[in-house]
């Protein structure tokens, strides 16, 4: 039922490059930033300022930009589809 119900959402999906699919539907670093972030402010109540909960996030992202030495597989392949797709938006490599 639900592939029928979103079928006008998920057709265009398939009509992108295979490079391109992948980027698209790749969001393990993004579900692991969301949980460093949970991590970092699940214990906090609340903060007194918002200069307080800034200052945690900043700490907190840079702590997790340290691990990010791994590159997404296949990212140049998709980059350079994005850049035929839309012409003069993406840098070609």
């Amino acid at each position: 039922k639900a592939w029928r119900r979103n079928w006008d959402n998920i057709i265009p999906f398939f009509s992108y490059a295979p490079e391109i699919r992948r980027a698209i539907y790749t969001t393990n670093a993004i579900e692991s930033l969301n949980m460093s972030v949970r991590k970092v402010t699940k214990n906090r109540g609340s903060f007194p300022n918002d200069e307080a909960m800034f200052k945690l996030l900043y700490l907190a992202f840079r702590n997790v930009s340290k691990t990010w030495y791994k590159a997404v597989p296949g990212w140049r392949l998709a980059l350079n589809q994005f850049s035929i797709i839309y012409e003069g938006r993406m840098p070609v490599m």
